[in-house]
């Protein structure tokens, strides 16, 4: 009797364990009983908070979902702008579910590995959408995030078909295939050719401008230099000639003598020179006589 009790009382606490069940902080809980999700009076399916529960031993289940954000971070994919070229673009997903029974039942018993297969296809047509009316011109100058507002727009309306909201979208890295990623630095690089090149000519067109010009002033300046040294010159030959014939005016015969001077002056100042002339020339009639005429 004493053992059957004990039978008895250890069948009880089993019974009173297995129809227990605790939801933590950050998880919630959905009671299924024979494939079925059970619903409250209302017609709503009961989604049990963290606590405490109570569940019909074997025959209720009890599926637990995680509550908090999470990150999809997929791999790079490809999408094609509005003038035809191809990016692979890296981005990832903050999400979380928002109804519990539209999940679990949208991903087969609330399996994480479908939930996020089905929402990489959803956040993929929404950048797939998002990239396809812009340039990459449009998409690297300054309206990342309005793509971004626009694709999280468009994902999040798909994404509450399988029970789940989204909570943010980024684009890590948006880069050119390796395929074309070469043709494409070198139509940059021929443009910037052309343009540096456009650049050179206009220079050199102003330089041969500007050298123009100054050789012309330059020109001017040695003539009007030149005309000047001239005239300079003419007025200081008049004068010298004027002085001249004043002086041999006052006396010839004392100017012709000063004038042999020099000369004799000039001619012997050097020990090498040597002049060929007649005893008898004119040039020495002052070293013969002093007082000659």
């Amino acid at each position: 009797m004493k053992r059957l009790g004990l039978i008895v009382v250890g069948a009880l606490a089993l019974a009173a364990y297995l129809s227990l069940f605790v939801i933590y902080e950050g998880q919630r809980g959905i009671k299924v009983r024979f494939a079925a999700v059970l619903k409250d009076d209302a017609g709503k399916t009961e989604i049990f908070e963290p606590g405490l529960h109570f569940k019909v031993p074997f025959i209720d289940k009890v599926k637990v979902l995680d509550a908090r954000i999470q990150t999809l971070d997929g791999e790079p994919d490809r999408f094609v702008t509005s003038e035809k070229k191809d990016l692979i673009v890296d981005s990832y997903v903050k999400w979380k579910i928002e109804h519990f029974d539209v999940y679990y039942l949208a991903t087969g018993g609330g399996n994480k590995f479908s939930a996020e297969n089905l929402l990489k296809q959803k956040v993929s047509d929404g950048l797939r959408n998002a990239f396809g009316t812009r340039t990459i011109a449009q998409i690297v100058s300054g309206e990342r995030s309005e793509l971004m507002d626009q694709a999280l727009r468009e994902a999040s309306i798909k994404a509450k078909d399988i029970g789940i909201v989204l909570v943010d979208m980024r684009v890590k890295q948006i880069e050119l295939p390796q395929a074309v990623r070469s043709s494409i630095y070198q139509r940059m690089r021929a443009e910037r050719l052309a343009v540096a090149k456009e650049h050179r000519s206009k220079g050199k067109e102003k330089s041969e401008i500007i050298r123009a010009d100054i050789d012309a002033k330059v020109a001017i300046m040695l003539a009007n230099a030149d005309s000047k040294a001239r005239i300079t010159r003419g007025d200081g030959d008049a004068q010298a000639a004027k002085i001249y014939a004043d002086s041999y005016n006052q006396d010839p015969e004392f100017f012709s003598f000063l004038r042999s001077m020099d000369a004799y002056k000039k001619s012997f100042s050097s020990k090498s020179d040597i002049m060929v002339v007649k005893p008898d020339n004119e040039f020495f009639k002052y070293l013969k006589n002093p007082n000659a005429k």
